[in-house]
């Protein structure tokens, strides 16, 4: 969040985006000192009644307390990249909610290989008011009721499990009770989940150190099996042909996230497989092509800007955390290099699954949405005539690709 300062009238300007959430309705001082000033209604249907940063003051203690004194509301985190809702009653986490693209119940279906990207993609495209998706997809046949049922409560659990690793963020408390019947009660005790989280962050710690990274190849070593698992099993032999990432062997073996690394860690272990980095060859093809001319023009606006603002680069990151559907699955875990330009290989690898005249589409249509945000930022940080070229490079590369998409469509 940006830095605030009252100035010399006493008067505390804020962003856009806060005095939207705020409205009109008069705010009391509830807490202050020389190093914070808290704000907020006191008189509310749901009042928040804690608040505070991540730090010292850890999830796991959160938790504990919320589950030792037996609290009924919703503990609420904003994070970097998205925000998370876990829900209690009498101190026991009943349900948890997710913005973050990868706790989504689509994606995880997709990840798992119950559901096909294009199917997912459609499905979603008919998501209206009241209709969920894994109400949607149920209807059509494109999953079981069973495998759904498994999946809600594999995400519910996952959604607490990664809230372990946040060192850095914001919470805030709202006593309140919720429809039980929209909740989905997890069968675990609050105590049972801390620690299973704790645990699964330690051991997470250990497996990547041996895997290195989700987007390196497991490669067969060639040493022979003996006595493996089913799991370890399907799992080895998907890897046979080196030419699949950790998150497409694990979404092809049916694994989530940490069964996968645990699986995964124990082959290597066993010398059954090695992990080597991804290949670094140019993506063919019109993706590719795609990929290059909005590249090129990325570099061009990011070595303008940096040099009138030192923290642009940070205000694209935050942008693209906050991308909506589909743009944020486009661009999910994408990361930007010291040149401004993104790396193609993880976005064809969002796009898997996807019929190719889709993939164009899609992929034109999300570079264009983040090549138009810094288009914004130039009009914002430079005069009339230094903006003008680069506005100019940017309306002709846009027309550019939409005729390449337009003639491979």
């Amino acid at each position: 969040m940006s830095e605030l300062k009252i100035n010399a009238d006493g008067l505390l300007k804020l962003p856009l985006a806060i005095r939207q959430q705020l409205g009109d309705e008069s705010l009391q001082p509830l807490s202050s000192s020389a190093a914070h000033l808290l704000l907020g209604r006191d008189k509310t249907e749901n009042p928040v009644l804690l608040c505070g940063v991540l730090g010292e003051l850890s999830v796991p203690d959160l938790l504990s307390f919320f589950n030792m004194f037996r609290k009924t509301g919703i503990l609420h985190f904003e994070l970097q990249g998205g925000t998370k809702s876990l829900y209690f009653q009498q101190g026991e986490i009943v349900f948890a909610s997710s913005t973050f693209a990868d706790e989504d119940l689509g994606e995880i279906l997709f990840s798992l290989g119950k559901i096909e990207r294009e199917t997912l993609q459609r499905v979603r495209r008919q998501v209206r008011g009241r209709t969920t998706l894994g109400k949607l997809l149920v209807e059509q046949g494109a999953v079981s009721p069973k495998d759904l049922w498994l999946v809600a409560r594999s995400q519910v659990e996952g959604i607490v499990y990664h809230l372990f690793a946040a060192q850095q963020g914001g919470f805030y408390y709202e006593a309140r009770t919720f429809d039980q019947e929209q909740i989905l009660r997890l069968s675990m005790s609050t105590q049972n989940l801390i620690m299973e989280g704790l645990r699964r962050q330690d051991e997470r710690a250990l497996f990547m150190r041996r895997v290195i990274s989700f987007d390196y190849f497991p490669i067969s070593t060639g040493k022979q099996p003996v006595d493996l698992g089913p799991v370890e099993a399907r799992l080895l032999t998907y890897a046979e042909t080196g030419q699949l990432s950790c998150r497409d062997l694990f979404r092809k073996a049916g694994l989530r996230e940490f069964e996968g690394l645990r699986t995964l860690h124990a082959l290597l272990e066993k010398g059954l497989l090695q992990m080597e980095d991804a290949p670094a060859t140019e993506i063919e093809g019109d993706l590719g092509q795609v990929l290059a001319i909005y590249n090129s023009l990325l570099k061009v606006l990011y070595r303008r800007m940096v040099k009138n603002n030192s923290a642009f680069q940070q205000e694209v990151i935050s942008f693209l955390s906050d991308l909506p559907q589909p743009y944020s699955f486009v661009l999910r875990d994408i990361e930007l290099l010291e040149d401004g330009t993104i790396d193609g290989h993880r976005i064809v690898a969002n796009l898997s699954g996807l019929e190719e005249g889709d993939k164009q589409r899609l992929l034109a249509d999300s570079l264009c949405e983040l090549v138009y945000m810094q288009t914004m930022a130039v009009r914002r940080e430079l005069d009339a005539e230094q903006a003008r070229p680069l506005i100019a490079r940017v309306q002709e590369i846009t027309t550019r690709v939409r005729d390449l998409v337009g003639r491979t469509a």
